[in-house]
């Protein structure tokens, strides 16, 4: 196996290490923002994780320019913007649903890679993106699907993910990684602030409790900065397409952790489903000789 190869596998392996991540802190986040504003906790994860990635960082200060901080803005934009839009089709709509069309970026990312970009998606990739989308159907549906207007924000939801995978591919191999991810998670920060002090009833005088301690500190350190460093880095050895397709194996970690951490139920259609995104994951490996 080339070096090109091993550098791959290792990438799509890190990039998976995220997916567990945020699956795993799924249920925190849930728990925390049932006392704490959404966006009132947006901010204050990414104001941690942005002080945590200004350490992390302090070396690459010199490599800081204007191409570096509008592609973060950019990224930040696409990433915030998601966030925000999951957030209102939650408030019409099922979360199953929410969860599925979210899921969809699975698809959108190698569509928008040709139509943006006249990217070459390999068949085999493509094939385990239209099988994640089956898996990502029968693990998370459990209501009628319509395109109303919570559904359509989740699709733009949805977009807004497959863009933001798609231009960090892009952008990772321009500027310095570590600076991109930090005016990324600042960009995310001011949004939150700014969304939080007009639509939350409160933003600083919140109610700290044990939950929203736990939630900020992990997620901002596993979800947040450990998830988006990897992800920008490790996204400069494989492609976007897989990427998304790794990033759906979210959902299949969050019903595991919730199934054994939080005493909830999974049915056997929900199993089928989770075992179909793990063999799309696998099929994405794959490679044929003519490709």
């Amino acid at each position: 196996m080339n070096r090109k190869k091993l550098l791959e596998f290792r990438a799509d392996f890190l990039l998976l290490t995220v997916a567990i991540a945020w699956g795993f802190t799924f249920l925190m986040v849930q728990e925390a923002i049932n006392t704490v504003p959404v966006y009132a906790f947006l901010f204050y994860r990414f104001l941690v994780a942005t002080i945590l990635m200004a350490i992390i960082a302090y070396k690459f200060y010199n490599k800081i320019n204007k191409q570096t901080i509008l592609y973060g803005f950019i990224l930040g934009s696409f990433l915030f913007f998601a966030f925000a839009t999951q957030t209102f089709g939650l408030s019409h709509t099922k979360t199953s649903i929410v969860a599925f069309i979210t899921g969809l970026n699975v698809i959108l990312v190698p569509f928008f890679a040709y139509v943006i970009f006249k990217d070459h998606v390999r068949k085999m990739v493509f094939l385990g993106s239209l099988i994640a989308v089956v898996g990502l159907y029968l693990l998370t549906m459990s209501g009628e699907l319509s395109l109303a207007y919570g559904e359509f924000l989740s699709l733009i939801c949805s977009a807004l993910f497959a863009l933001q995978i798609l231009f960090t591919d892009k952008y990772s191999k321009k500027v310095n990684v570590f600076m991109l991810v930090l005016f990324q998670f600042l960009t995310v920060t001011i949004y939150s602030l700014i969304f939080s002090l007009s639509l939350d009833e409160v933003t600083f005088n919140i109610s700290i409790n044990n939950s929203f301690l736990k939630a900020v500190i992990i997620t901002s350190i596993f979800a947040t900065v450990y998830a988006f460093l990897i992800q920008t880095y490790m996204q400069q050895f494989t492609t976007p397409t897989k990427t998304a397709i790794i990033f759906a194996m979210e959902p299949v970690s969050a019903g595991f952790f919730g199934y054994f951490l939080g005493n909830e139920l999974l049915t056997s259609i929900q199993i089928f489903g989770a075992i179909l995104i793990i063999i799309a994951v696998l099929l994405a490996e794959i490679k044929l000789k003519k490709e």
